[in-house]
């Protein structure tokens, strides 16, 4: 195959230098002692060595090395570096051609799939530059590579369009029918998107990107351009999970990353190639919000392009109150106030934030047998805004009839066979409703009387909160006695209440563990039905 071409578009200076100071960090991590079996790699956080880390700098090593820009261009030391990574990368890959992750799976297709991203892009750059010696040094790994690839399986949705792209990549530099046929069959799945644009994880701050980044260079490398149109469709859905901020909903992830924060750096490579691809200016302007953080000088190297200027921008969504129906969620902008209703079994099924002020969730728990917690099975739009119910029973247990022996290590396994009695009920009922940036909230639990119910409210740590008072053992907890709590970091402030305290029993038994921050409590019994205001002061 004819060698690549290298882009020498002249690059934004900025991210030029980014990308050095990258390599400075690189350098001072590397293992450099050729004694050492870890020489060329290096350490994560805890301590461990993964071979993916020998891509990675291998990559980062040759992008500065091939960049005119670059103050490491064409420096010798960046080709001694990239050696040494490589050599560490071939030392750690399995004589069947696959790595480890050393957090978690051995002998990964999936895990060497993510490594091949690098490596490949590595040797992509290494022939356009005319590096011989770092493209002779990559040919073991790739094509041992290719060939556990072209046969290994995968644990999760999202693996089967990283070893795609995977694929694609090895095949770009060394074509071999054996890598497109097995990425026709994984294809031939058909990509899990559902019809609110997320893919089947659900994951807002990693696994989406790392589909979106898939598809996208399956498509390009492939000629598929109908993978396209889910990576669009993934986008488009996203404009209306970011708070205004920019950090991402979070709380519909299916994987790790649930409830963390972060922002959309890691979606830039899909943003900036479709918003100069179909002269999107929402993409657009997403694409500038977080390209400084984000840029990838190797990235930029290898797609034309990316070089290319960005259309104008245009504004994002938000004054909208959306429906996402398939993720049984309902996202709310307002300018500063965005919010979610979380109807599909989660139990922070209220979620709010103006600006820098963050109501992280709003739960609430019973002490019904220990199993009190309100996690909403069922959900309707009824009146302008959504109702959210839960059903509970607590039966005791008869002797087993006819009577038999029960041997100690048998008793749960048998309580089903026996007769229930003195079945007590408990029915949750949640009617949320949004008016103008403002939130009303109808919480009721009937069926057994004088259970002691919570309702909590928690917020971020640097959020000041007045009108409550300390309670519980633990700190940053308060107690919403009577009127309304005022929350607030500098001028961005949210108002919730009225309060209510029929008992200081804040933490219920049975119910999930106080969540991260401050938590506002409010305490009743059943029969409960209370409703609560949460509104964003101008």
């Amino acid at each position: 195959m004819a060698a690549p071409a290298l882009v020498t578009t002249r690059l934004d200076d900025s991210m030029v230098k980014r990308h050095d100071e990258a390599v400075d960090r690189m350098l001072k991590q590397q293992v450099t002692d050729p004694a050492s079996p870890l020489c060329g790699g290096y350490a994560d956080e805890t301590g461990l060595y993964h071979a993916g880390t020998g891509a990675g700098l291998a990559d980062g090593f040759l992008a500065a090395w091939a960049c005119s820009q670059s103050k490491y261009y064409h420096a010798p030391l960046m080709m001694e570096r990239a050696l040494l990574a490589i050599a560490f990368l071939k030392r750690y890959q399995h004589e069947d051609g696959t790595i480890d992750l050393l957090v978690t799976n051995f002998h990964s297709t999936p895990d060497l799939g993510f490594t091949v991203h690098s490596a490949a892009a590595a040797a992509w750059i290494a022939r356009a530059a005319g590096a011989k010696e770092a493209s002779a040094a990559l040919e073991p790994f790739l094509k041992k590579a290719g060939d556990a690839l072209s046969t290994g399986g995968v644990h999760t949705p999202n693996h089967r369009w990283v070893v795609c792209e995977a694929l694609a990549m090895l095949n770009e530099l060394n074509p071999d029918p054996r890598y497109v046929k097995r990425a026709n069959q994984w294809l031939f799945e058909g990509i899990d998107i559902d019809a609110d644009g997320q893919f089947n994880e659900r994951s807002t701050t990693i696994y989406n990107t790392v589909t979106d980044k898939a598809l996208l260079v399956t498509a390009l490398k492939l000629n598929k351009p109908e993978l396209l149109d889910p990576v669009r469709k993934n986008l488009q859905s996203m404009l209306y999970l970011l708070h205004p901020d920019g950090e991402v909903v979070t709380e519909i992830s299916n994987r790790q990353d649930q409830y963390n924060r972060a922002g959309m750096e890691r979606y830039w490579l899909p943003l900036r190639y479709l918003a100069i691809l179909d002269n999107n200016g929402q993409l657009a302007e997403l694409t500038r919000r977080v390209e400084e953080k984000a840029g990838s000088l190797s990235a930029y190297l290898r797609y034309p392009l990316l070089s290319k200027p960005l259309p104008a921008s245009q504004p994002l969504p938000d004054n909208f109150h959306k429906l996402m129906p398939v993720l049984e969620i309902a996202r709310t902008r307002r300018g500063p106030v965005s919010a979610t209703f979380m109807m599909g079994g989660n139990s922070r099924f209220f979620t709010m934030r103006r600006g820098k002020c963050v109501v992280e969730a709003l739960r609430f728990s019973s002490a019904f047998f220990g199993k009190g917690q309100f996690k909403p099975t069922k959900w309707e739009q009824v009146d302008g805004g959504y109702r959210m119910t839960e059903h509970l029973d607590g039966p005791y247990y008869q002797p087993l009839d006819p009577p038999r022996k029960v041997d100690v290590r048998d008793y749960h396994n048998v309580r089903l066979d026996r007769p229930q009695s003195n079945v007590q009920r408990l029915d949750y009922t949640v009617f949320v409703k949004e008016t103008n940036g403002s939130f009303r909230i109808e919480i009721e639990a009937k069926g057994t009387d004088h259970v002691p119910l919570t309702v909590e409210v928690t917020l971020r740590e640097n959020v000041k909160i007045d009108g409550v008072a300390p309670v519980g053992k633990g700190p940053s907890m308060y107690l919403l006695k009577d009127g309304y709590a005022t929350a607030s970091v500098g001028a961005d402030t949210i108002r919730f209440g009225p309060g209510f305290a029929a008992n200081q029993y804040v933490e219920v038994r049975g119910a999930e563990p106080r969540l991260q921050g401050q938590t506002v409590y409010m305490t009743g019994f059943t029969p409960f039905k209370k409703v609560l205001e949460f509104s964003a002061p101008a």
